[in-house]
């Protein structure tokens, strides 16, 4: 056959055709008398076969070792999908900011960051949560379990994020950058866990902490949203009460010692920019939501600042 001809039956071009063969992935069977180029069946099955990897996306160097039996075409094809998938993952989280953009009205600093996400890819993100931990770590005598728990909740964006995946991601990157909440929390490390420095008191057990902290959620919340006065009369049964349930998880008396004590680990736990990291985490893993107590803690240090 002519050039002509298996151009017609591969769907390629002349030019094609030609450019595959000076490369020598579809040889030439022979030459006619004035030198024009012939083709057999074999060479339609090879430039088929080659157009078909073309269009699967592989370069023309290694659709040649391909060929030459210098790669196997498994291999190949496993690591170029896996390639694909890669770039297919970026693409569905470029269309989601994408979204985002569209969905409001950005300021010039809100499209540059969006970008940056757009374009950061899985690994990066993960590096960005890493060294986030890292740096609030830093100089805490914390557990290793404790911190092993902390890293294995870190948020993964999903390969085809929701829009509220996509918008919790951008306020959780705005939220880890922040220096100001990094040291707020590197101080509510050290105060919980202890440093070089200063050792930390032995905290309740988890249950304990659980049970007060539940306690504060269910009384100090309920009183917050009937809108009870911290201040008042009205609020001294449940200050007392919930004053000495963490009196009593940390075998202590509810002195004016101990009740010094508490308001200050009160004050320092409480960041709502913390609890609003995990919400996000949630989001951006699909996990439950979870609710906000800060309301709760906010009454409950503002009923053992007035009885001071």
């Amino acid at each position: 056959m002519h050039i002509g001809e298996v151009a017609r039956l591969t769907g390629l071009s002349v030019k094609t055709v030609r450019y595959y063969s000076d490369l020598g992935l579809v040889p030439e069977s022979a030459r006619s008398a004035s030198g024009y180029r012939r083709f057999d069946t074999g060479a339609v099955v090879r430039l088929e076969f080659v157009r078909t990897l073309r269009e699967l996306g592989l370069d023309l160097a290694t659709i040649r070792r391909v060929l030459e039996k210098q790669e196997n075409l498994t291999t190949v094809a496993a690591a170029h999908a896996e390639a694909l998938g890669a770039q297919i993952r970026l693409l569905r989280v470029q269309r989601a900011v994408l979204r985002a953009l569209a969905r409001r009205d950005p300021t010039p600093e809100e499209v540059d960051r969006m970008t940056r996400l757009a374009q950061a890819t899985a690994d990066e993100r993960r590096r960005l949560v890493e060294e986030f931990l890292d740096a609030i770590f830093e100089g805490v005598s914390v557990s290793d379990e404790f911190a092993a728990k902390v890293r294995a909740g870190a948020p993964e964006l999903p390969d085809d994020p929701s829009d509220a995946q996509v918008d919790a991601w951008i306020e959780f990157a705005e939220l880890v950058r922040d220096p100001e909440f990094r040291e707020r929390l590197r101080a509510m490390s050290r105060r919980t866990f202890g440093s070089q420095d200063r050792p930390a008191p032995a905290p309740p057990s988890g249950a304990e902490a659980a049970r007060t902290a539940a306690l504060v959620a269910e009384k100090a919340g309920a009183a917050a949203a009937a809108g009870l006065d911290p201040t008042s009369r009205e609020a001294d049964a449940i200050h007392d009460e919930l004053v000495a349930a963490f009196a009593a998880s940390a075998g202590r008396e509810p002195d004016a010692a101990y009740r010094a004590e508490l308001l200050e680990n009160v004050r320092t736990g409480y960041e709502p920019r913390a609890e609003r990291y995990w919400q996000l985490i949630a989001i951006i893993n699909g996990w439950p939501p979870i609710p906000s107590v800060m309301p709760a803690w906010a009454w409950f240090a503002d009923a053992m600042t007035a009885r001071r």
